[in-house]
């Protein structure tokens, strides 16, 4: 499902667009570590590729997670401190500030007490940014083309407080085949 656009508000804050609703009965999440409400897990994504959101949103959604969008990585701060999520998905290429940066500006903010500590997860363009989301201090990565099932895997690990690398072929950098 598509999401509108984040726009920005009558108080000048940032307004986040609800991907996905879904019933919170249940979990995909590993145990121990699910919503903020202890119900459903909350899903953070910035990206201004709706292409992206389809992407995600298709891999991640299912009967009980919620998936909230922002179009400009500059709005993701603001954004965690309203909805709390409990993983944060980052394009690496937004707009005006990119995924790097981003994860970089979460973890500042992090060390200053400004927002609560954050899984996060880079969406990399190539297998040769694999550096810069280490350097970031990214809790996990996933090379594009985007694969469902090692975006959920990753998402899945990084809720339960693991970390996630995508596993790339040591000979092409691309990444190695799902089984």
């Amino acid at each position: 499902m598509v999401a509108a656009p984040a726009s920005i508000g009558k108080s000048g804050a940032p307004e986040v667009s609800e991907a996905q609703t879904r019933d919170p009965c249940r979990s995909w999440a590993a145990s121990g570590r699910t919503g903020s409400l202890g119900l459903v897990p909350k899903v953070l994504l910035a990206t201004d590729a709706d292409w992206i959101l389809d992407e995600v949103d298709a891999a991640l959604s299912d009967d009980d997670t919620t998936v909230f969008r922002v179009r400009q990585g500059i709005d993701v701060l603001q954004a965690i401190d309203q909805l709390e999520p409990d993983l944060v998905i980052l394009d690496e290429q937004i707009g005006n500030m990119g995924g790097i940066a981003t994860c970089m500006a979460i973890r500042n903010a992090e060390g200053v007490d400004r927002i609560p500590i954050t899984a996060v997860m880079l969406l990399l363009d190539r297998a040769h940014d694999v550096f810069l989301a280490r350097r970031c201090e990214a809790d996990g990565f996933v090379v594009k083309p985007i694969n469902s099932l090692r975006l959920r895997r990753a998402a899945t690990a990084l809720l339960a407080g693991d970390g996630y690398e995508d596993p790339l072929d040591q000979i092409t950098g691309q990444p190695a085949p799902t089984l």
